[in-house]
């Protein structure tokens, strides 16, 4: 009985790392930022909504649940910029409509004004917050897929 207690608590620290590692992976490095981008401490959050439930995570809590861990990526160039959001929560993450109300409203999809777009795993929640046409963004989802392999 001992050896399955242990080999359960084992997979949980280990299932537990490997997500917050997740979202480690996901990120983007410095070696993988074209050189025309440069990272920023200032937020490029192309609407509010987005910045709001980044920056305030305990509004909403009641109904996503609790926030594990965040990080922010933010990007500049002369001609794009914007911010990756990366969320981690305690449990799986499932109000997904929620979000797709709170980042577009009524449309349920990105639009020139609310361009966001939104990936969900398991706990793991990514926001890129960039015009449609961004380069950065396309390099960022490209890396997230491939992590998900």
């Amino acid at each position: 009985m001992k050896k399955y207690l242990m080999l359960i608590i084992c997979l949980v620290i280990y299932s537990t790392n490997m997500f917050s590692q997740k979202i480690e992976n996901m990120k983007l490095s410095e070696l993988e930022i074209p050189k025309d981008y440069k990272l920023t401490e200032e937020s490029q959050c192309k609407s509010i909504q987005s910045s709001i439930f980044f920056n305030n995570p305990e509004i909403y809590e009641k109904i996503y649940g609790k926030i594990k861990s965040k990080e922010v990526q933010n990007f500049e160039n002369e001609t794009d910029s914007g911010s990756i959001l990366y969320l981690e929560f305690e449990e799986k993450f499932e109000a997904i409509s929620f979000v797709k109300g709170l980042l577009w409203g009524e449309s349920d999809k990105p639009t020139s004004k609310y361009p966001e777009e939104i990936y969900v795993e398991n706990n793991i929640l990514i926001i890129w917050s960039f015009n449609k046409k961004s380069e950065l963004k396309k390099l960022s989802k490209a890396k997230v897929e491939s992590e998900k392999r």
